[in-house]
């Protein structure tokens, strides 16, 4: 077998690699949403249930970068009706998150409401922390190798995970240690900001202005 085909063997294994991260980011996030969301509710944490219906928004984000990277291997350039349409919706759904986080946390500080416990969004942020920085790792490192500018993009916009995660951890970490009360507002308005960040930035994308597609 001569170089030629060895490095198309290495490359087609690295795509399978990347197609790969791509369906665990995207399986995780369902997994994570149902939790947060069901421990969100009834523990009335309104930023872990923020942040739970932000992973079921991302998983429609993951399929855009999986469908990229089948794309790609296919050596199909062009973007489809269809992949434009999917960022749009999926823009709207995080407008549709961030107003609908701003309301109720408005109200929640008007009616001085706070949660029963913010144990489980500290776990599940530790937990999402550890994965996403390994994911960033496996992307980069693939990315690199496939020199992929829109894997690279992928993997710093996995970033936007590690802050939306933070933001759970501190703010649950604050409350559980203090009951200090408006802590689980403050948090989830730190959640609406980004949600708002990466719905720009799918609009962005559906126009062709950057690669970037944030999990």
């Amino acid at each position: 077998m001569n170089g030629i085909a060895l490095r198309s063997l290495d490359q087609k294994r690295l795509y399978q690699i990347a197609f790969a991260l791509a369906i665990f980011t995207i399986l995780y996030n369902i997994i994570e949403g149902l939790l947060s969301v069901y421990f969100g509710y009834e523990d009335e944490s309104l930023t872990l249930f923020g942040f739970g219906v932000d992973s079921f928004i991302e998983v429609i984000s993951g399929l855009g970068i999986a469908t990229m990277i089948f794309r790609t291997q296919a050596n199909i350039n062009s973007r489809t009706l269809f992949e434009k349409n999917a960022l749009r919706v999926t823009g709207f759904a995080f407008y549709m998150l961030v107003a609908g986080l701003i309301i109720t946390s408005g109200y929640n500080l008007w009616k001085g409401h706070k949660p029963e416990t913010t144990f489980w969004g500290i776990v599940i942020s530790l937990i999402s922390i550890g994965i996403m920085w390994a994911l960033i790792y496996g992307k980069v490192k693939v990315g690199k190798q496939l020199n992929s500018e829109a894997i690279l993009a992928d993997a710093e916009c996995t970033k936007v995970c590690i802050y939306m995660s933070a933001i759970l951890l501190i703010s649950s970490g604050v409350y559980q240690a203090t009951k200090f009360l408006y802590i689980d507002v403050i948090g989830t308005l730190g959640l609406a900001y980004f949600s708002f960040k990466e719905g720009k930035e799918c609009f962005e994308k559906a126009k062709g202005k950057n690669h970037c597609s944030c999990h």
